[in-house]
């Protein structure tokens, strides 16, 4: 009996007390037990452009490249407003800068729901990676029962090895003290 007989038969047989989903792991461990499985590859197949573009923005707008910008062009436009135009007394947004904060305001009504929605993306990529280790964990388990169960193969046939061994040597013992009697 080979490696996969024996992890379909150990297991087959408690197969009814485990929930559906354990059920559905297992068979699918049992189908691909030598295939490997990339989940991040997985999920990223499934994203769409907008998905994408999405993770994207919210990266960028995650880093210090954007923070260094973005408070470039803000310190640049109270620079412009306040000291360049107001001298010529043609500002179009002087203090206290209300066009500003509406950009800002748009921009973070714009920014806040493309992050929650890559955040949402990433914790079912964080379920399918949690998913996927549960599948991992119970297939080593799985293997770690299987190799329990060789073991104690192994050691049953060198118990009857032993036993028939020491069986023989009690005859021939036997055999000797009989001669030793008869002689």
């Amino acid at each position: 009996m080979n490696n996969q007989e024996q992890f379909k038969n150990l297991f087959l047989e408690k197969l009814n007390g485990l929930t559906k989903r354990e059920q559905e792991m297992i068979r699918r461990i049992i189908q691909r037990s030598h295939v490997t499985r990339n989940t991040n590859r997985e999920f990223d197949e499934q994203l769409t452009f907008g998905q994408r573009l999405a993770d994207r923005v919210a990266s960028f707008g995650g880093s210090w490249t954007f923070i260094m910008i973005f408070a470039s062009i803000l310190l640049s436009w109270v620079i412009l407003n306040s000291f360049i135009l107001a001298r010529y007394n043609k500002t179009f947004d002087p203090y206290p800068y209300i066009l500003l904060n509406l950009f800002l305001s748009m921009l973070a009504s714009i920014q806040a729901p493309i992050i929650m929605m890559s955040q949402n993306r990433q914790a079912a990529k964080d379920r399918l990676d949690a998913a996927h280790d549960y599948e991992i964990n119970l297939k080593a388990e799985l293997e770690i029962a299987s190799l329990h169960a060789k073991m104690d193969e192994l050691r049953e046939k060198q118990w009857s090895e032993l036993v028939a061994m020491q069986q023989e040597q009690i005859i021939l013992l036997t055999k000797l003290l009989e001669k030793k009697n008869a002689g």
